[in-house]
């Protein structure tokens, strides 16, 4: 079998850090397994997709406890998909199995987010499933475009940190905002809040980083794949 040239390995600015490089070494030394780290990601994705869920059955400061317990799970998810891949390269154990525990995880910790948000306090399902299925589908872009030799398409404006970063912003501000300042609208029976702006802007990003993708894949292709 040919040795693993490694994957198509998305651009984060954070990586550079020394705190995340002195983490990532850490972990690796301590023999912490990088495809473990991708699992802990999803399962805190999950608590968070359940915490949001949850906001919608508690009352009182049980919400903006929740909401703001929810926000640090998304962060906390994004650090740990963030780390498995420098822990696997620290370890020299970078693998095409490693690739696989990271994709897979990822796309159900965003499915469970973006669907929790959905039924959030101020949230509407209908947009939450919108949501999650463009965020597949922007993936699903992605891989085609590897798949067809075009790395790199990791283009915005609603990739995957930048809707999570949306949701997390939004769960702050629902737990800390004081209540004059969280408008909330009725919609047909529904009363809506900050939570459906927020997967609103999802899918309006969704679509238009998923075009964005296409057509700079079209253009790759046309130039050769290069």
């Amino acid at each position: 079998m040919a040795e693993y040239a490694g994957g198509d390995r998305r651009p984060i600015a954070s990586r550079e850090l020394k705190v995340f490089q002195r983490m990532a070494g850490g972990l690796a030394r301590a023999g912490v397994s990088a495809n473990g780290i991708s699992v802990l990601g999803m399962v805190v994705a999950i608590v968070g997709g359940a915490l949001l869920v949850g906001t919608s059955l508690v009352e009182g400061v049980w919400v903006r406890v929740f909401f703001g317990v929810a926000a640090v799970c998304i962060q906390v998810r994004l650090i740990a998909n963030m780390l498995d891949g420098m822990v696997a390269i620290a370890s020299g154990k970078a693998s095409a199995l490693g690739e696989l525990f990271n994709e897979i995880p990822d796309r159900i910790s965003d499915t469970a987010v973006l669907v929790g948000a959905g039924y959030a306090a101020g949230g509407c399902p209908t947009l939450g499933w919108a949501a999650a299925c463009v965020a597949l589908f922007v993936t699903y872009v992605r891989a085609v475009g590897k798949g067809v030799g075009v790395m790199g398409l990791f283009h915005g404006p609603m990739a995957k940190s930048h809707r999570m970063l949306l949701l997390t912003v939004a769960c702050f501000y629902v737990a800390l905002a004081p209540a004059a300042w969280q408008p909330m609208w009725k919609v047909h029976e529904a009363v809506v809040g900050v939570m459906a702006v927020a997967l609103a802007v999802v899918v309006v990003g969704g679509v238009a980083t998923a075009l964005r993708r296409l057509v700079r894949m079209v253009a790759a292709l046309r130039r050769g794949g290069k």
